[in-house]
């Protein structure tokens, strides 16, 4: 299955940004861990303003992101699509 979204860790002036863009869909959350691996890492920001749509495991790895950054005290720059917010808000967040 090819991803139609995608999901990437960049380096940027600002940090370490995980960033999501189209529709996330689970083969772009499977490419993302065989490239990153499965454990999230401490992320200054998430880029997500692009995302058109999220699949269950796109959701959870972005909750993933900021429960590793909330554990650690950190506060991640958040900027994320309408479909983002919907589903950070049907999650508690």
């Amino acid at each position: 299955m090819q991803a139609r979204g995608i999901v990437r860790l960049l380096n940027t002036a600002g940090g370490r940004v995980l960033c999501l863009a189209g529709a996330v869909d689970v083969a772009a959350v499977e490419a993302f861990v065989r490239r990153y691996g499965r454990e999230p890492v401490r992320v200054d920001g998430i880029d997500a303003g692009s995302v058109t749509s999220l699949s269950p495991s796109a959701v959870e790895l972005v909750l993933d992101h900021l429960d590793v950054a909330e554990r650690a005290g950190l506060r991640v720059a958040l900027r994320p699509s309408p479909p983002v917010a919907w589903a950070l808000a049907d999650a508690g967040r």
